[in-house]
């Protein structure tokens, strides 16, 4: 009984591991462009809405007022990540197609 039960979990680690590589070598770079892309939106929705909190007025406070409740946990983070020295490197994260 325990044989077959260390069996049965072996078998099911090998599965999870054979599952992880096929992921990884078809889809795993689309998805990790996928949400940078989805992270350089959501950032340049939050300066059209919120530039203000920089000094670029775009939209009124209104419409800034309205959102805030839904964008607060975000701020910090986001302004770390719209302050943030870029370097080289990054740039040319990107390939070239």
């Amino acid at each position: 009984m325990m044989r077959l039960n260390r069996w049965g979990h072996t078998a099911r680690r090998a599965v999870q591991a054979l599952g992880q590589i096929i992921y990884g070598a078809t889809i795993y770079e689309m998805v990790r462009d996928l949400h940078k892309e989805r992270g350089r939106l959501q950032q340049m929705f939050v300066v059209a809405v919120f530039g203000d909190l920089l000094g670029v007025p775009i939209l009124p406070p209104y419409y800034t007022l309205r959102l805030l409740p839904y964008i607060v946990p975000d701020i910090e983070g986001w302004k770390v990540s719209l302050l943030r020295e870029r370097d080289l490197t990054e740039l040319c994260d990107q390939e070239i197609t």
